[in-house]
């Protein structure tokens, strides 16, 4: 029985990947775009799904359950990492040479605007909502998950660099979200609708910022070759690094 639930979080989260993966199904043959409202559905739905059950009977029942399953002393820190994963690859990707929709600099200056406003819009909505942790502690932030919403902010910016070129690649990052999601339940560090809420909050600010990318269509370093730019983030600061190959 423990092995059967332990798998619940994973289940709930993948649907969320799933679900985006089949309505992006027929682009790959016939290279039909979505409107943005189609494409907003999805995470529109999660956000509107994971406020409804948020302090529910039901949802307190589940993370029972998941515990119950895992083992109430299941602790694994895995979901530190993970949410940084998609970046990595998107990076490591361009150092190799596969073809993505934007430069580089277009890809970072993307990715920062994206996770600046995924965070304030998560950490506003924790300071609003009070929403104590399932593992309890005096710090009423639970309401969403900033990991979750940065992990599928992440997965969303490499979504939609290289679903046209590499849609494994692109789908990956959602699989590295979905799996943040699942041990922040696991480690109960949050409640499940959370994790739903985050992961609409990180699908659909990233739709936003490339609704508007053609607007903002600066980039100094479009003709200039041997230059590397990864931004640097840890909690809540913020850097870059920047390399000159000569």
């Amino acid at each position: 029985m423990k092995l059967k639930y332990s798998y619940i979080p994973f289940l709930i989260l993948s649907a969320i990947s799933s679900l985006n993966a089949q309505q992006d199904s027929l682009k790959f043959k016939i290279q039909k775009e979505r409107t943005f409202l189609q494409k907003a559905i999805l995470p529109t739905s999660l956000i509107i799904g994971g406020s409804l059950i948020s302090g529910s009977g039901l949802e307190r029942g589940f993370q029972k359950d998941v515990r119950n399953a895992v083992g109430n002393d299941f602790a694994f820190a895995l979901d530190d990492y993970t949410r940084y994963v998609p970046i990595v690859e998107m990076y490591a990707a361009d150092a190799f040479g596969v073809e993505s929709k934007n430069h580089w600099f277009d890809q970072s200056k993307n990715l920062t605007i994206a996770i600046i406003v995924s965070d304030f819009i998560t950490y506003r909505l924790k300071k609003w909502t009070n929403k104590r942790r399932p593992n309890g502690g005096d710090i009423l932030q639970s309401f969403p998950s900033g990991h979750t919403s940065f992990a599928f902010t992440n997965a969303g910016v490499l979504y939609q660099e290289f679903i046209n070129t590499s849609p494994y690649l692109a789908y990956s990052g959602y699989i590295m979200a979905t799996t943040t999601g699942a041990f922040r339940v696991m480690n109960n560090a949050h409640w499940i609708s959370d994790v739903i809420v985050s992961a609409g909050i990180g699908i659909l600010v990233t739709e936003l910022v490339y609704l508007f990318d053609p607007i903002i269509k600066w980039n100094p370093f479009k003709k200039v070759r041997g230059i590397s730019f990864i931004p640097q983030i840890d909690n809540n600061q913020y850097g870059f690094y920047l390399c000159k190959t000569f």
